[in-house]
């Protein structure tokens, strides 16, 4: 009986040492989860939220991609024609 008594203390033992391991892993996980989430207290990866675009900085993108696309449209009423024109291959609904 003895032997069972020490075998029982023994696997109890374990269990509180199984048990206060499992708490520091899960500490480990949620201190690693934080970081790579970006919502931990340090810097994280140094972003805060999405990025603000000055007013003149749009403007400056908007009149680039209208520069571009005038170009295009130049191209197409000039009659110019690309080399190389690529298809979207269709599939069957079958």
């Amino acid at each position: 009986m003895a032997d069972l008594t020490k075998a029982l203390r023994q696997l109890r033992e374990e269990r509180s040492r199984t048990q206060k391991q499992l708490k520091r892993l899960d500490e480990a996980i949620d201190v690693l989860g934080r970081v790579v989430s970006g919502t931990g207290g340090g810097q994280g990866n140094g972003r805060h939220g999405p990025r603000k675009l000055s007013v003149a900085a749009r403007r400056r993108i908007a009149e680039a991609q209208r520069a571009r696309w005038a170009k295009c449209l130049r191209k197409r009423q000039s009659g110019h024609k690309p080399a190389l024109v690529l298809r979207w291959r269709r599939f069957s609904r079958d």
